[in-house]
């Protein structure tokens, strides 16, 4: 069946039971995806005035194509790779349906990626990234853009696997969306610095079951260096929700074994994560102005990239009405809760992650008496 997206039409299989998925046995295509993609289109747009130079682009896993096709009408010189026959030759129809240029292969990606460099990489496998991270790097120029759909192992719920796949031990918390990404961008920058490169993130997000991050890349042992120093743990107590946050790709010998507040021993240690910023806060903005209209999901977006551009960079966020149920009280609403711990000094911001997340350095004690007046 066609279906129109961002100004183009591809045709996408229809399942045999007739429901309109657009996911058929086997060339896959996901239209819950259309944020990410439509956010991934003002990526490119925004780069490319941020790297006029960054020209090419690898659809490393293409099924329909519709990744590279709609990078191709933004004039990026696109190839699409996947090793499913039927997918090469969708993804060629796809292209020449819309009258734009590409190349399509039958190829993995990783050989195709050793084969030739390119300035940008979109790494959307089902499930894991990590498999396709070290071809990514070691041959990319200026930016790598990566899915992760495995968001429980990620953020701790299937923690063994987690540990397996990303090399840290994830904690399912509260904010296991944060954890899941930090999760993914401390694999990601350890992979890269594998290979002498600094691969920073200049914009993420988590949305529904997925997290998407774009990486840009800086050569040299030097820059590598640097953000490596940017990982370290969290700990976090299960009972009274402390928090608190160390760098380093060990936990110090000193690190507590209980809660410094409530001496629980029930004090969760997560790492090494990435304790960074997960994204530029200009670029991001620069992102959202590339939004257009014509986006099916051009509103959701914008909501998004705006969160997503003025949240703090704290490690870990708070989540509105878990605080509220320990506390006891009625939850009051967002912009009202986030006033009050202005007006008491404390820096606060909306989080992109869900409605009542939310980003403070205060500590608990200090939000308590902030909104409660305690």
């Amino acid at each position: 069946m066609e279906r129109e997206e961002g100004g183009i039409v591809i045709e996408v299989p229809e399942s045999r039971d007739g429901a309109s998925e657009g996911t058929g046995d086997d060339v896959f295509f996901n239209p819950t995806q259309e944020l990410n993609r439509d956010v991934t289109v003002a990526v490119l747009r925004a780069y490319r005035d941020r790297e006029p130079r960054a020209a090419s682009y690898l659809d490393a896993m293409a099924a329909s194509g519709i990744r590279g096709v709609r990078a191709a009408a933004e004039g990026y010189d696109v190839t699409c790779t996947d090793t499913d026959a039927d997918a090469v030759e969708l993804a060629h129809e796809n292209l020449e349906r819309n009258d734009l240029d590409g190349a399509v292969r039958q190829q993995g990606c990783n050989a195709a990626m050793h084969e030739g460099l390119f300035d940008v990489v979109d790494l959307d496998p089902y499930g894991t990234p990590i498999p396709f991270a070290d071809a990514a790097f070691a041959n990319a120029r200026n930016l790598v853009c990566v899915t992760a759909t495995d968001t429980a192992p990620l953020c701790g719920a299937h923690q063994r696997s987690g540990i397996r796949k990303y090399g840290a031990v994830p904690q399912n918390t509260e904010y296991h969306p944060e954890m899941g990404l930090r999760t993914l961008l401390s694999a990601l920058v350890r992979t890269a610095a594998r290979y002498d490169v600094a691969a920073t993130p200049i914009c993420s997000h988590v949305s529904r079951h997925y997290v998407r991050t774009y990486l840009e890349l800086d050569g040299g042992a030097q820059a590598a260096d640097e953000l490596i120093d940017e990982l370290g743990f969290v700990y976090h107590c299960e009972d009274c929700l402390f928090r608190d946050h160390e760098y380093g790709l060990i936990p110090s010998a000193d690190r507590p074994d209980r809660c410094p507040r409530c001496d629980s021993n029930r004090l969760l240690v997560a790492g090494p994560i990435w304790l960074g910023a997960v994204a530029e806060p200009d670029f991001v903005r620069a992102v959202r102005e590339a939004i257009d209209d014509g986006m099916g999901e051009a509103a959701r977006a914008r909501r998004l990239l705006d969160r997503v551009a003025t949240e703090l960079d704290t490690p870990t966020h708070y989540d509105q009405h878990r605080l509220y149920k320990q506390w006891g009280e009625p939850a009051i609403g967002m912009d009202e809760f986030i006033d009050y711990l202005r007006t008491a000094g404390h820096e606060a911001t909306r989080a992109h992650y869900h409605g009542t997340a939310f980003k403070t350095p205060a500590t608990i004690p200090e939000i308590r008496a902030a909104v409660l007046g305690e």
